[in-house]
């Protein structure tokens, strides 16, 4: 997506009908907008019509501020569920994370080489140890140390720190905690969250060494909002890589690690591109 021109972009869903793109094109055009990029696709299975459409603002009659109150009757008339966001808006971006600085690293790589989006105002941890990492990058680090007895109340200091800062995404690099339902709830689809895809088959401590022992063939990452229900929120993005008898457990740990990073930073990239849109348990991923 381009930013040098603000461009409004609109994501929608709704029962599908004819002259749904029509209609919708229509409302843009009449209203001096030119249309960059759309992208549309109906299920089979379930009738559901998704559309993604992006169209400059220059010389567009409607204003930011009035945008959403004059589609309203149109997607209300669908019976939609949609939204409006701004190319040219940077959203802000906290990237929360525990020990492993794999996904932490290129995701301040990639900010720093202009390939996310964003701003990242703060790193959150819950160990000291990556200080030096985000000190290197110049990114403001915070650490709360977290135990059984006062993680409630580290979560309400985060949560009223993130608001403070008007954060709008939340991503876990690795970050080695479960957050509870009223974290989840505050920041609804805009917390993203990587991990290996062997669950449900190898759970609990060292996944890598029970796939080595079973003989796995493959191996993958998986990128998905974080719900209440534990890594079970809808997907954004995955992968997966082979993996034979010549590889040992730190050779699977190293494919694994970097199969992570690569992933996380592709569902990132289409979060803050707005190019995802969550349909209950699942997602539609625009190209």
């Amino acid at each position: 997506m381009s930013h040098s021109a603000d461009q409004a972009v609109l994501l929608l869903s709704c029962g599908d009908r004819s002259g749904l793109v029509s209609r919708i094109t229509h409302f843009i055009f009449e209203r001096g907008g030119n249309i960059v990029d759309l992208d549309e696709h109906v299920s089979d299975d379930e009738g559901v019509f998704t559309i993604r459409v992006a169209w400059e603002l220059n010389g567009f009659t409607i204003k930011k501020e009035d945008l959403n109150e004059a589609f309203a009757p149109l997607a209300k008339e669908f019976g939609a569920n949609w939204r409006i966001a701004y190319s040219s808006r940077r959203p802000r971006l906290a990237v929360f994370v525990s020990k492993y600085d794999h996904c932490l690293q290129d995701i301040l790589w990639r900010h720093k080489r202009g390939e996310l989006f964003c701003d990242i105002p703060m790193v959150i941890s819950n160990h000291p140890d990556l200080q030096k990492l985000c000190d290197f990058y110049d990114i403001p680090f915070y650490h709360y140390e977290i135990n059984p007895a006062n993680k409630a109340e580290q979560e309400e200091r985060q949560i009223a720190f993130l608001r403070e800062q008007n954060i709008d995404t939340v991503v876990l690099a690795r970050y080695m905690q479960i957050l509870s339902a009223k974290f989840v709830d505050a920041y609804p689809d805009r917390i993203i969250n990587i991990h290996h895809s062997f669950l449900p088959a190898f759970i609990g401590g060292n996944p890598y060494r029970q796939a080595y022992q079973r003989g796995v063939k493959i191996i993958g990452a998986t990128s998905h909002y974080v719900t209440t229900e534990l890594d079970e929120g809808p997907i954004i993005e995955q992968d997966v890589i082979r993996v034979s008898h010549r590889d040992s457990v730190k050779d699977l740990v190293r494919k694994g690690r970097d199969l992570e990073r690569v992933v996380l930073a592709r569902a990132l990239k289409a979060h803050l591109e707005k190019k995802v849109m969550v349909l209950g348990k699942r997602t539609v991923v625009f190209e």
